[in-house]
């Protein structure tokens, strides 16, 4: 009886020790990230550590308030309404050495309904200008799946 109880003390000392490199992945930003406004995108970059071997994807979501024109089927351009809008961008595949990754991910401009932005359907609704307000941050490990391993907001 004390075999089968010092087996089974040994035995979950294994499995304690086995998980402690899966608890000591800890993601988190080095420093803060940077984001430049490029007029109708956002550019993010930054640095995580902690991550562990698997390689990430960073997916950036940016949300502002999108400057629009109208333009009317015969050309002639006026002011459409401002618009809140949300852009997004992806970097796939993003290789992690020794724990840490870089990132640099630019959001695709947004796109918004010619109606009811413009005074009818048949105008064509053109993002000029955005002037983003927050932006979060989404990393994934692996790369390729929806396992999210760390998410945080910064406003602009």
């Amino acid at each position: 009886m004390r075999k089968i109880g010092i087996i089974a003390v040994l035995s979950l000392l294994a499995v304690a020790l086995a998980a402690v490199p899966a608890l000591a992945a800890n993601p988190h930003f080095i420093g803060a990230p940077t984001a430049s406004d490029e007029g109708t995108t956002l550019n993010v970059t930054g640095s995580i550590a902690g991550l562990g071997n698997a390689d990430i994807d960073v997916e950036v979501v940016a949300l502002g308030t999108a400057t629009v024109t109208c333009s009317n089927p015969a050309g002639n351009v006026a002011p459409g309404q401002d618009t809140s809008v949300t852009a997004t961008g992806t970097q796939t595949g993003i290789e992690v050495k020794n724990g840490r990754a870089f990132f640099d991910v630019t959001t695709v401009t947004p796109t918004v309904p010619n109606y009811p932005t413009c005074p009818n359907p048949k105008w064509t609704a053109t993002v000029t200008d955005v002037d983003f307000d927050s932006y979060t941050i989404n990393v994934y490990q692996p790369s390729g799946s929806d396992t999210l391993v760390l998410s945080r907001t910064f406003n602009l």
